[in-house]
């Protein structure tokens, strides 16, 4: 048994399960989520925090397996931006990821022994949203408040708004963009060669021998962590820093700072996180493109939208660059949505939204303050 399988996560079981828009129906789904702060008698204070590719729902707790602060933490809590003294905080873990959500190394047909494994069917950012919104319905909410994520978090969230319009109130792309790129896609495809190039990947099948593909796994890792930070960020954190000082030159072993760091992303990825539903996420990513259902015009899926929308993009952002979130902006207003927009300025790169960033702290929370009044939600 795996680390995640063997936490008792917080979770709803549909037997109904999901037709997903490859055409096949999952017979069963599990849900896993996290909560925080208390839903009030109107259910009308209800966040969903939808999380990245490499994230889950342990947003503002120590993890289960890591022993981590909780990824978003410095915005979820107490007195934060994302007050859960005021607000019913959900955050769920994707479908298809693997910290306790139906995903690739869930049972099959219900045999603990015969995961899904490659087999599990292709999925799309869409099917997540529509597990979400079933958890939503059991959880009695009828209208969320506000949907917030960054990255593939903002993806979802704009995916809300557009399937769900009548059910979210106030919606907050993060870093974010209506479609990956295909530079995105690229880079996503050398982790996943990666993975595949490893000799324990063994066809997917790792799992029955007791295997998994580290090494693949964990490239894949270090090089999705470049697009996530800045050249700033990496030259005032490591320079051209050698490990443990100066020395000889070494053909092998750790030469620069910045080597050993990236090492280490990686190493310690591999033991919180599954290789298929990697693969299966970042598909997901790749297929992505919220125009493409309204004859490639954006503006479409937000045609008579009544959600206030709040952009947030970051200077150094170049995985999700603020012209990705302009694009998104400009079809907004062509739709005649309520849509605000804010570039803060960072040399943190795309993980800015994770990190000490005041400007956004306080955008962020200004714009849910002021939701919170226009929608009668008081303290």
């Amino acid at each position: 048994m795996d680390a995640a399988s063997a936490v008792n996560h917080q979770h709803l079981v549909f037997e109904d399960g999901l037709a997903l828009e490859c055409g096949v129906t999952l017979a069963r789904m599990v849900v896993a989520y996290q909560s925080y702060g208390t839903l009030n008698a109107a259910k009308s204070n209800a966040i969903l925090i939808c999380h990245a590719l490499t994230g889950d729902q342990y947003v503002a707790e120590t993890h289960p397996i890591t022993g981590k602060r909780g990824w978003w933490d410095l915005v979820v809590g107490p007195g934060r931006p994302i007050d859960t003294d005021r607000f019913f905080v959900v955050c769920a873990n994707v479908l298809g990821g693997c910290m306790g959500s139906t995903g690739p190394r869930s049972p099959r047909d219900g045999n603990p022994e015969e995961p899904w494994g490659t087999d599990f069917p292709p999925i799309t950012i869409r099917d997540m949203v529509r597990a979400q919104k079933k958890l939503v319905d059991a959880l009695g909410i009828t209208r969320l408040f506000a949907v917030v994520g960054g990255s593939m978090g903002g993806m979802q969230v704009l995916e809300w708004a557009a399937t769900y319009p009548e059910a979210v109130f106030a919606a907050v792309p993060i870093a974010t963009a209506a479609y990956h790129s295909a530079q995105n896609i690229a880079f996503q495809e050398v982790g996943r060669q990666a993975i595949f190039a490893d000799p324990d990947w063994e066809g997917g099948r790792y799992w029955a021998s007791g295997k998994i593909p580290a090494r693949g796994l964990g490239i894949a890792r270090m090089a999705a962590h470049i697009t996530y930070l800045s050249e700033q960020a990496l030259t005032r954190k490591f320079g051209r820093r050698l490990q443990g000082g100066e020395g000889g030159l070494s053909m092998f072993g750790d030469i620069f700072e910045v080597e050993s760091y990236l090492q280490h992303q990686g190493s310690t990825f591999v033991r919180r996180f599954d290789a298929n539903s990697y693969l299966t996420i970042t598909r997901a990513m790749d297929w992505f493109d919220l125009a493409a259902d309204y004859d490639g015009d954006l503006s479409r899926a937000f045609a008579s939208n009544p959600a206030r929308f709040c952009l947030i993009s970051f200077t150094s952002d170049w995985l999700f660059p603020t012209a990705a979130s302009r694009a998104i902006v400009h079809a907004l207003n062509h739709a005649a949505a309520n849509v605000s927009f804010v570039e803060i300025t960072s040399d943190k790169g795309h993980d800015a939204f994770l990190l000490e960033e005041p400007d956004f702290f306080r955008t962020l929370a200004g714009f849910l303050a002021g939701c919170a009044e226009h929608a009668g939600i008081g303290r």
